[in-house]
């Protein structure tokens, strides 16, 4: 008998120590009938004692429904105290007043079990008064809610939508009766005539076709650079006309080249033609040749460039003396 009056001063004593609070509280204590409100049950004990938390039903004091329950939170106060949560969503539809009964917590410390109550809790549900005294009305039809601009957009964005597919097919229309696409590109700036070909003339040179034995290929490659370029700068149609027809279109314009550049342009056609079609082996000087006087003829040919301002001017000598972008200067040749 004494030492259970010693355990369970021992276990009060300790309890005291660290004393346990059961809560149960109200978001209000009176609504209208239907209105939810939440029934919050806490418990605060010590972190290593065993708890079994209340169980609550769904029908309170008779006549309050429990709507919904939260899962049961449990949120450290500090390394020894624990706080557990539990929310519950409660509703009336009698008037009245009622007396929520406490809800117990079993505990278990230091092999003593025990129980715990919370605080008994009012609740008062109240109805609508009617006014006897104003008889019945009409009732009122609802008002008009001002249009918002979440409302107005989509309206907004379709007429918009609509309006640039109208556009779009009256546009595709118009542009079909004329035989035009329906989207042009602006066109890219062209080079000028003489910096494609040369630039096409360093590509020759630096793959040394004729080195290779590559001699028809070669003759072919340099030919070709300056057909282009004659088409381009002048308007001759040179990819189509034969050598006699190119050298009459240029007799034909006086003045439109100079007379050393046509020089170098007789040595270079006609040579090219009797290695193509004649099966005519050049001198490996004549391969050096036709590739120097194809630079003459560009750089002697090309548009003259605007001076600018305090920039002295080139003579003609030191511009056609430029064997392509690399700014050796190779004396002038004459044809074999």
């Amino acid at each position: 008998m004494t030492g259970f009056l010693a355990l369970l001063l021992t276990g009060a004593h300790r309890l005291e120590a660290q004393p346990v609070k059961a809560i149960a509280r109200l978001d209000s204590t009176q609504i209208l009938i239907g209105d939810q409100i939440n029934l919050v049950v806490e418990l605060e004990k010590p972190a290593n004692m065993e708890s079994v938390f209340a169980g609550i039903p769904d029908t309170l004091a008779g006549r309050i429904e429990v709507m919904d329950r939260s899962a049961i939170d449990t949120l450290r106060l500090d390394d020894q105290r624990l706080k557990l949560v539990q929310t519950f969503r409660i509703t009336c539809f009698d008037s009245g007043e009622y007396r929520i009964p406490p809800f117990r917590f079993d505990l278990r410390g230091a092999g003593l079990p025990d129980s715990l109550f919370t605080n008994e809790l009012i609740l008062k549900v109240l109805t609508l008064q009617v006014d006897t005294t104003r008889g019945p009305t009409d009732v009122k039809m609802p008002y008009d809610a001002p249009l918002t601009l979440k409302e107005v957009t989509p309206y907004m964005m379709g007429i918009l939508l609509a309006g640039a597919l109208l556009f779009l097919v009256l546009y595709s229309l118009k542009r079909r009766k004329k035989n035009l696409p329906l989207f042009t590109l602006p066109p890219k700036p062209q080079e000028p005539a003489h910096v494609v070909a040369l630039r096409e003339l360093d590509r020759i040179k630096e793959e040394k076709l004729w080195q290779k034995e590559k001699i028809k290929a070669y003759y072919s490659e340099v030919t070709g650079v300056l057909r282009t370029y004659i088409e381009a700068r002048f308007g001759i149609p040179a990819l189509e006309q034969t050598t006699s027809e190119i050298l009459e279109s240029f007799a034909s314009r006086s003045g439109v080249a100079p007379e050393k550049a046509m020089s170098h342009l007789q040595h270079i056609l006609p040579l090219a033609d009797l290695v193509k079609f004649a099966k005519y082996q050049p001198l490996p000087d004549d391969h050096h040749l036709v590739l120097v006087n194809a630079y003459f003829f560009v750089n002697e040919t090309k548009p003259e460039e605007p001076v600018q301002p305090g920039t002295p001017e080139k003579g003609n000598g030191e511009d056609s003396g430029s064997a392509g972008n690399h700014g050796e200067t190779i004396k002038p040749l004459s044809h074999v």
